[in-house]
């Protein structure tokens, strides 16, 4: 399906991750429908990625960014701005779960939230202008800790509740403008991170199965492929009467019936 992306310019927040991460994954999808990726992220491997992406003939560029600090997020909305003078759809994706729980400072709770939370409202405000020339949309990528709680992580957990309601007060103060707002939800999903992570563990791959054998869907986690389609469909004319909506891609994890999880 064409989606009708091609050389619209799409600012991508934490999207210099590894390779397979879900930011990554959303820039090379949008790289395929000839879609002009920005890449805004702190980590230098956004260099390498920019480089392949203008190899290939893509006017792409990576913003090099520390989203926890607005006034680096203001400075890349103008370097955006001036090179392209439009945004046709922003997708905040950036986001580390950080473990900041009551047992933290305040110092690293506040740090959890300029990152996962204040750097969407920032990055939003600031290339608004551009969004509204574009008569673009706003994707927000959320977590379904924001739903469910994890435990040990309340810095996350607050931010991407306060994700979700960012994406519905935008929708609101946004249909005057014809802009939409819209969250993907997330729950468990094979990224390098969540490799890492359960590397880390002594019986990593226990947990694995046992965490697997949870998602009603085919008890497997979703890929960070499944979870590009569904944002590039989502910021697409395709789904050009969608707004304020929280779009959960989890193979039933969060909302289905526990008795399906009985052996």
């Amino acid at each position: 399906m064409d989606l009708g992306l091609k050389d619209k310019v799409v600012v991508v927040t934490g999207a210099a991750g590894l390779k397979g991460s879900i930011g990554e994954t959303i820039v090379q999808s949008l790289a395929n429908e000839g879609a002009i990726p920005v890449i805004v992220c702190r980590n230098d491997r956004g260099y390498g990625y920019e480089k392949d992406l203008q190899e290939r003939g893509i006017d792409a560029i990576f913003v090099k960014t520390d989203l926890s600090d607005p006034a680096q997020i203001e400075a890349a909305a103008k370097i955006i701005a001036d090179k392209y003078g439009r945004v046709d759809a922003l997708i905040n994706n950036v986001g580390v779960n950080d473990g900041a729980g009551l047992d933290a400072s305040i110092d690293a709770f506040m740090w959890s939230l300029k990152l996962n939370l204040v750097s969407f409202f920032a990055m939003t405000k600031y290339l608004l202008p551009y969004i509204k020339k574009a008569k673009g949309n706003i994707l927000n990528i959320g977590s379904k800790v924001g739903l469910t709680g994890q435990g040990g992580t309340s810095g996350y957990a607050a931010s991407k509740g306060g994700v979700l309601g960012l994406t519905r007060e935008w929708a609101v103060d946004l249909i005057k403008d014809g802009i939409r707002s819209n969250a993907i939800i997330i729950a468990e999903s094979w990224t390098p991170a969540y490799d890492a992570w359960i590397k880390t563990l002594e019986n990593g791959e226990e947990k694995l199965k046992e965490i697997v054998k949870k998602i009603p869907l085919e008890n497997r986690m979703t890929t960070p492929q499944e979870i590009a389609d569904t944002c590039l469909f989502t910021i697409s004319e395709k789904s050009s009467h969608t707004t304020g909506q929280f779009i959960t891609i989890d193979g039933g994890y969060v909302h289905l019936d526990r008795s399906l999880l009985t052996e």
